[in-house]
C-alpha cells in the first residue's frame, strides 16, 4: 500500500507506475482505493461510477475499470456536503459529520469489495488518501491504516521533496501512526526530486539513523511523461511543452470553473502538437483564442453564478457573435441554454437560473443520475459534412430539451444528448471523453484551423497508443529509480501472511 505525507505528493501516479511495472513483469495485478474524494469520475461499461484515479491504474494493469477498485467515491458539492457513491451508485448527499456516522457500514462495503478482488488477482496495490497522520481523522479512517491492517499490506509512505522539509514530513508521519499500526510501515519513497542526487545522499544516511525503516528510492521529477492527474493538478501545472518549430497552433481556452469536473476531457486536445490549451479563471486575453470550452461541473448553477460575476457571460457571447467557436460539455452544455430549472434544490438551493442564452434549450434537474457509456455519430455541419463516430460516457443530473430552433448533433436523441446553434458555431453535448476519438478530435481541430484562416492538417496520431506509451514510460520510471527487488520481497512476504 502506498500512502503519503499529504495530498498531492504523487500517490496516484506512483501506484499507476508500480502497477504497470508489475504488469510488465507478468504479474496479475489490480488497483484498489477504498475511499476516493474527487470530482473527476468515470462510468464503467456496467453503468457504475468510480474515480478516474483507479480507472487510470486499471488501465496500467491492462484491465477494464471495475467499481470494486473504488467502492466509496465522494464528490464534493456546495454547502460543505459530498455526494456519496457506494459501489458505483449515488446514495445520499451528506456533510462530514453524518458521513462519519455511517463509517462502520461503509467499512464493510470496502472489505467486501477488497475480498472479491483479492480472490481474482495475485497482487492488489492499494492507495491511501491524504495522510494517515491526520490524528483527528484516524478514528473514522477506512482508507489508510485501517485498510492496510485489514489487507495485511505493508505500507510505503511517499514524501514530496519539492515542497521542502521532506525528512520532517516522513519522520512526523511515522511518529503519528498509532502503535497498533506501526508494524505495517515498511519504508519510504521520496518523490519529485530535482538536481544532483549526491547532494541528497548525506540526508538519506542521517535519516537512516533516525527512523528504522528503509528509503526504497528517490523518484526524479519528470517532464517527458504525461500521466493522468487527479485533484486538478493538470489544470494548474499543465502538460507537454510544445516544440516552437511546430506548425501554427490554434488556441483553446477552457473556463476554469470552481468545481470543474472531468478535466481529463481535455488531455487529448493538449496531446495534439497544433493545439495550445489554457485554463482561465477570468475572461482575459481572449482576443487571440479560437475556441472557448465550458467544461463539466458538480454544481452547475453555482458555477454559472460565479462565472457570470467575473464577466464570462459577456465575454462568451461576444466571442460567439464574432464567429469563434464555443463548446459546452455536460454542465457547460446546460449553462449554454436559456434556463436551468431546479425546483427541488437538487443542484443547491431550489430555484431557476438564467443560462447564457446561446442555445435554445432548457434543463430541468432531476434526482435520477444518467450513468452510461455511449457511442454516437456526430453530425455537425460546420465541422464535417458527414457523420463522425465518437465514444464516451454520460454522467449528469438533469434532462435537457429544445425550446426553439436548433440543430441536432446526433440523429436519434435531439437536445437530450446535444445541440448546435443554427447560425453561430456554438454547440454542446453531454458526452464526456468525446475528444479521445481520434477522427472526431482531428475534424474538430481542423475546423478551428479553417475558422482561424489556417490550413487543416487532416492527420493525427492515436491517443490510446500515446497513453500506452506513457504508462510504459511510467513503469520504467519506477523500475529505474526504486529498489524493485526489495519491493518484490515485500510482496512475497505479504502474500505468505
Amino acid at each position: 500500500m502506498f500512502q503519503g505525507t499529504g495530498s498531492g505528493v504523487g500517490k496516484s501516479v506512483i501506484c499507476a507506475g508500480f502497477c504497470r511495472a508489475l504488469k510488465n513483469r507478468g504479474v496479475h495485478v489490480a488497483p484498489f482505493k477504498a475511499q476516493n474524494m474527487a470530482l473527476n469520475s468515470f462510468v464503467t461499461p456496467t453503468g457504475l461510477e468510480m474515480g478516474r484515479e483507479q480507472v487510470y491504474q486499471a488501465e496500467a494493469c491492462g484491465l477494464i475499470p471495475d467499481v470494486r477498485m473504488n467502492p466509496v467515491l465522494l464528490k464534493p458539492t456546495a454547502e460543505a456536503k459530498s455526494q456519496v457513491i457506494l459501489m458505483g451508485k449515488p446514495v445520499a448527499d451528506l456533510d462530514a459529520r453524518n458521513y462519519y456516522r455511517q463509517r462502520n457500514g461503509h467499512l464493510e462495503i470496502v472489505k467486501d469489495a477488497f475480498d472479491s478482488l483479492a480472490r481474482e488477482f495475485d497482487v492488489i496495490i492499494l492507495e491511501g488518501a491524504g495522510s494517515p497522520a491526520e490524528i483527528n481523522l484516524q478514528a473514522t479512517d477506512i482508507v489508510n491504516m485501517t485498510m492496510a491492517s485489514y489487507a495485511k499490506a505493508p505500507v510505503i509512505i511517499i514524501g514530496d521533496i519539492d515542497r521542502g522539509g521532506v525528512f520532517a514530513w516522513l519522520k512526523g508521519t511515522y511518529d503519528l501512526i498509532p502503535p497498533k499500526h506501526r508494524s505495517l510501515m515498511a519504508g519510504f519513497v521520496i518523490n519529485k526530486f530535482r538536481g544532483d542526487i549526491s547532494l541528497l545522499e548525506p540526508g538519506l544516511k542521517q535519516f537512516a539513523g533516525i527512523v528504522p525503516l528503509p528509503v526504497f528510492g528517490v523518484l526524479p521529477w519528470f517532464h517527458d511523461i504525461t500521466p493522468d492527474q487527479e485533484d486538478g493538478v493538470f489544470v494548474e501545472t499543465h502538460l507537454r511543452k510544445k516544440n516552437p518549430k511546430d506548425v501554427k497552433r490554434v488556441k483553446i481556452a477552457v473556463v476554469h470553473l470552481q468545481r470543474i469536473s472531468n478535466f481529463t476531457d481535455f488531455l487529448p486536445l493538449d496531446f495534439e502538437t497544433d493545439v495550445e490549451l489554457a485554463f482561465k479563471k477570468e475572461p482575459v486575453d481572449l482576443e487571440n483564442y479560437d475556441c472557448i470550452i465550458l467544461p463539466g461541473t458538480k454544481t452547475t448553477r453555482d458555477d454559472l453564478d460565479h462565472i457570470r460575476s467575473v464577466g464570462w457571460e459577456r465575454a462568451i457571447k461576444e466571442f460567439a457573435l464574432s464567429g469563434r467557436v464555443v463548446v459546452g460539455i455536460c454542465g457547460g452544455y446546460q449553462m449554454l441554454g436559456m434556463e436551468i430549472r431546479d425546483p427541488e434544490g437538487i443542484d443547491g438551493s431550489a430555484g431557476t437560473s438564467r443560462g447564457l442564452g446561446l442555445l435554445p434549450i432548457v434543463t430541468e434537474m432531476t434526482r435520477e443520475k444518467s450513468l452510461t457509456q455511449q457511442t454516437a455519430r456526430f453530425k455537425i455541419p460546420s465541422i464535417c459534412s458527414e457523420a463522425l463516430p465518437a465514444s464516451g460516457y454520460e454522467i449528469h443530473m438533469g434532462v435537457t430539451r429544445g425550446i426553439g430552433e436548433y440543430l441536432w448533433i446526433t440523429e436519434d436523441r435531439g437536445a437530450e444528448f446535444g445541440a448546435m446553434h443554427p447560425d453561430y458555431p456554438v454547440f454542446g453535448t453531454y458526452l464526456h471523453g468525446i475528444f479521445e476519438s481520434d477522427v472526431f478530435r482531428r475534424a474538430f481541430i481542423d475546423f478551428l484551423r479553417r475558422n482561424a484562416g489556417l490550413s487543416p492538417r487532416h492527420s493525427t496520431s492515436s491517443f490510446k497508443a500515446f497513453r500506452e506509451r506513457q504508462l510504459d514510460r511510467l513503469g520504467e520510471w519506477i523500475e529505474d529509480n526504486l529498489d524493485m527487488d526489495a519491493l518484490i520481497r515485500l510482496l512475497d512476504k505479504a502474500k505468505k501472511t
